[in-house]
């Protein structure tokens, strides 16, 4: 599951607005929902910020049989 691209979607950002925001190309926040590139650490705090949203909360998950944190971005 994309967190990025569901949460994105509910808060009605298309991804022009969430690129422009954040300094990237469309087509690059396409390849980060996608899964195709993985953002660098500055990204990712742009498009959280942008988002009001955690970091963990948008590009990763917990495993709640082990307790883990599971990269999904």
């Amino acid at each position: 599951m994309n967190r990025l691209k569901q949460i994105r979607k509910q808060k009605g950002i298309t991804q022009e607005e969430l690129a422009r925001a954040v300094g990237i190309t469309r087509p690059y926040l396409s390849d980060i929902e996608r899964g195709v590139k993985t953002p660098g650490g500055d990204i990712i705090i742009r498009i959280a910020n942008y988002l009001k949203l955690p970091v963990e909360e948008i590009f990763f998950t917990v495993d709640v049989n082990h307790g883990e944190h599971e990269k999904i971005a």
